[in-house]
């Protein structure tokens, strides 16, 4: 891996006009007990993680990754260093944890994002048929989005290699979700735009009607002038 001395102190300079992203996957993995821990009150096993979502080594660009949970845990700063990048607790409660990315370019801020850890379902049956079988999943689509990387930066993004030789899958398919959320988008377009129709159609008949009134009143008002 190059480091920041070959490319100096602002790792290079900044190449404008060059945009490179990168899709993650954040979120966590929870599975119940079965009962209430009697030592502790826990519930539940959780793991929290960041991971690339497509097949790459992030550790090429990614120098850690600082996970910060509730305070009632002992240590509730977490650092991963390299890949997998998760860190894996048991709790009673569910709680905001934020993860931030440093990077192996220290001229490139670090970026922040936040999840709230889920343990229990919504409720409905489809959700309480996941938590039993491979457990309660709750994650995130992202991109970190690289505008005018600095030189280094570049070489880092662009050097990664596979992360594993295997299948590369997500416990939620993204790319399902995705076509689900567009046609959700574009059936609501169309009913926008047919409600959009109706009104004009009513407007226009009640300026009509308006038009028609008047009409008739200016009219009566002629009429009983001339009398």
């Amino acid at each position: 891996m190059s480091l920041t001395t070959d490319f100096g102190p602002d790792s290079g300079g900044r190449m404008k006009g060059i945009c490179i992203v990168k899709p993650i996957v954040y979120g966590n993995i929870a599975r119940y007990f079965g009962k209430k821990r009697e030592e502790d009150g826990h519930t539940h096993q959780w793991t929290v993680y960041l991971k690339p979502y497509n097949n790459e080594d992030m550790s090429t660009y990614v120098k850690k990754v600082h996970f910060k949970l509730h305070e009632s845990y002992t240590n509730q700063n977490r650092i991963v260093v390299k890949p997998p990048y998760e860190i894996s607790e048991t709790g009673w409660g569910e709680f905001e944890i934020v993860i931030k990315i440093h990077f192996h370019d220290p001229n490139e801020r670090v970026v922040t994002m936040y999840h709230i850890l889920k343990l229990f379902h919504s409720g409905s049956t489809q959700d309480i048929g996941i938590e039993q079988s491979k457990g309660l999943v709750s994650e995130s689509y992202d991109e970190i989005i690289f505008q005018d990387p600095t030189q280094l930066m570049h070489h880092l993004l662009t050097s990664t290699k596979q992360l594993t030789l295997g299948r590369w899958e997500h416990n939620t398919n993204f790319e399902e979700k995705k076509d689900k959320t567009l046609k959700n988008i574009l059936d609501a377009h169309q009913k926008i735009r047919t409600e959009i129709t109706v009104l004009k159609n009513k407007l226009k008949l009640a300026k009509e009607t308006i038009s028609s009134f008047k009409e008739e009143i200016s009219k009566s008002q002629e009429s009983k002038f001339m009398m």
